[in-house]
């Protein structure tokens, strides 16, 4: 499998219902909870790519653009944008969309990187 095969094979995309338990007092999804949301995906797509162990080491420039109100979808994207020797860099997207239309617009985007470890927890090669 080339590197590209292997970037596009590991893209991540989940689902999320809004529901109110996880809206702030707006009546939107709760910053905390779209960054943890956001984190999860850009692990699992690390770990797809890599198939390794991965701890994420730093998120980068999230940009909250469009509030995520209760009773919405909540659509993340996880794709690998740059890999270095023992880390890559993962960027998010999250889009919203209404239940019972089809409009859909980005909401919120951010970047992880995140770094291979051995069961020592020490940096290892990204590539095998």
């Amino acid at each position: 499998m080339t590197l590209e095969e292997k970037i596009n094979a590991a893209e991540t995309h989940i689902f999320k219902a809004v529901f109110p338990n996880t809206t702030n007092h707006y009546d939107t999804l709760f910053g905390g909870t779209a960054m943890q949301l956001m984190d999860e995906v850009a692990f699992i797509t690390a770990t797809r790519f890599s198939r390794q162990r991965v701890v994420t080491v730093s998120s980068d420039r999230i940009d909250f653009k469009k509030p995520i109100p209760a009773g919405t979808f909540a659509e993340l994207i996880g794709k690998v944008t740059h890999i270095g020797n023992t880390s890559m860099q993962v960027h998010v997207e999250i889009f919203v969309e209404k239940m019972y239309s089809t409009e859909r617009e980005k909401a919120i985007t951010g970047n992880f990187t995140f770094v291979a470890v051995n069961e020592n927890k020490e940096p290892v090669s990204i590539i095998k």
